[in-house]
This record gives structure tokens, sequence and C-alpha cells, in this order.
């Protein structure tokens, strides 16, 4: 995978060592229909650089950052709905929830993020050598 970054994607950075965030990770790749998405562990080369490019906190794992290069990045709560909205279809019903002020929104994203550990674990499947190539390290 080329590591310089594609103005045309979307670049997901999560926790790669958290099975939820894996699942969801997994969710997205599987109703990206449009093929707008890469994927990084925060945890990764690239992940890191991505962090300390923006004087963002290097350990602080239980972040979710959705990146447009040279345009924007949103944080927790705005990344999950952004996401939403790129998926398209019914996902970007989700969309509703940008009524709700974005600190109550992200004091949710944050008693998630802070309770995953706890929550029902999720398989893990093997991606395939063509989702492999969405992936980022």
């Amino acid at each position: 995978m080329n590591k310089h970054p594609d103005p045309s994607k979307y670049y997901i950075f999560y926790d790669g060592a958290c099975s939820f965030c894996n699942y969801w990770i997994q969710w997205i790749l599987k109703n990206d229909r449009k093929d707008q998405f890469l994927f990084s562990p925060l945890q990764s080369a690239f992940g890191q650089k991505f962090l300390r490019d923006r004087n963002l906190p290097q350990q602080q794992l239980n972040t979710l950052y959705l990146w447009k290069p040279n345009s924007f990045y949103y944080v927790k709560s705005e990344a999950v709905l952004e996401i939403a909205k790129l998926l398209g279809g019914k996902y970007q019903l989700m969309t509703a929830f940008k009524l709700f002020p974005k600190f109550f929104s992200d004091w949710v994203y944050d008693r998630i993020a802070k309770n995953r550990s706890k929550l029902p674990g999720a398989q893990c499947p093997v991606p395939t050598a063509q989702q492999k190539e969405k992936f980022i390290e």
C-alpha cells in the first residue's frame, strides 16, 4: 500500500488493539460500497505520524479520527456521524444526531469509549487480500 495520502480517500484512525473498534472497522469495510475509506490503527507508524503532525496526544487511543487529506479531520462523534453520512443510504439517518450539541454527542462517545472493553466482544474476521489493501500500517 502506498503510504502517501490519497486526497480522494477518507482515512479512519482507530485503536487497533480494541476488539470493539475492530468490529466496527470491519463493519465499515463491508458497507463501504463506494470504496472511499482507508484504515490505520492509531498505534501504527502512519497513525502516530497523523497524531504527531497535528499535535494530538499520541498515547490516547480511545478516539476515532476521520481525515480527508488537505481538507479536514473529525474527532469522536463528529467522525462517526460523518462516516455514516459518507456511507450514504439508510446510514445517513444517523446524521439526525447532529441536532444534539457536540458536547453531548462527545459525552456519549466518551462513555462508550470508556466502557468498550466491557461491551460484547466481536469476532475478528480475517480480511481478504483486497480488504488488506485498505489498511495502512
